[in-house]
């Protein structure tokens, strides 16, 4: 549909023996906040790979703003900004340079680079502390710089997978606020993964479920808390999911570290 920025049609992912993703199919809407939540091993990571271009799927049509991830890998990564569940800042580099290097990346042009750059340092309130390396920044201002750094070269969708994992109640709401204002603002479209159901439920415009590589639930949050006849996000996800503890998804972060690797050569 014209209106859909993400499009995913009968998405499979096999490792081996393994199914990941199981023939799941969702539309993300231009501008949309939009939840993808699951369990420990879910899918979730496979899912988020094969969109961003960092993992090829073994069946299924997709289409993230209009182009094919397989197939026109360039254009899709201009399409989006991403920040990943792990830290992937130069420790070593000040909060100015890491943007800088981004942006060369990217090939924004010096003037817009440098503009940008000051933008949105004071936008996650980072400008006075440009010139600090990164290696003594706390864990919420590395979350804050990686934001920035995604958002330098002017996405239409912004991923992020876990973005506030391990950051105190107080930061995770001053993120959350940077990313609506965001949204308003720039009418960029947030396809995230969290933990956090009270998160979820307060920000997402649609939540999507996933457990055992399938999608079981789809909905904003108050059509889920009525389809399952509970009062919050967090009620509803363990209805549709049980309250077993998951473990992690075998191999998952080595892969994505292999997947950044990979990203900036």
């Amino acid at each position: 549909m014209e209106n859909n920025i993400i499009e995913v049609k009968n998405l499979t992912k096999k490792f081996k023996d393994l199914t990941a993703v199981d023939n799941i199919s969702f539309n993300v809407k231009k501008g949309e906040i939009f939840a993808f939540l699951g369990p420990n091993g879910a899918g979730k990571s496979t899912t988020i790979k094969i969109l961003t271009t960092l993992l090829p799927p073994t069946n299924g049509e997709i289409e993230i703003d209009g182009a094919n991830p397989v197939t026109q890998q360039d254009k899709v990564r201009h399409s989006f900004g991403i920040v990943f569940q792990d830290p992937s800042l130069d420790d070593e580099l000040t909060a100015y340079e890491n943007l800088e290097f981004h942006g060369v990346l990217y090939k924004v042009p010096n003037p817009i680079r440098k503009q940008r750059i000051e933008e949105l340092l004071r936008f996650v309130e980072l400008w006075d502390r440009r010139n600090n390396l990164v290696k003594v920044f706390s864990g919420g201002m590395k979350r804050r710089l990686e934001i920035a750094r995604g958002l330098l070269h002017h996405p239409k969708i912004f991923f992020l997978d876990e973005p506030t994992l391990g950051l105190d109640p107080q930061t995770r709401n001053h993120i959350w606020n940077y990313i609506s204002n965001l949204n308003k603002k720039e009418n960029i479209t947030v396809f995230f993964t969290t933990h956090y159901m009270e998160e979820a439920d307060k920000v997402a415009q649609k939540v999507a479920i996933i457990d055992h590589g399938k999608i079981i639930a789809q909905g904003n949050p108050a059509e889920l808390k009525a389809q399952t006849k509970t009062k919050t996000l967090e009620e509803a996800f363990l209805a549709l999911t049980g309250e077993k503890i998951r473990d992690e998804d075998a191999g998952s972060q080595d892969f994505l570290r292999q997947g950044r690797r990979m990203w900036h050569r």
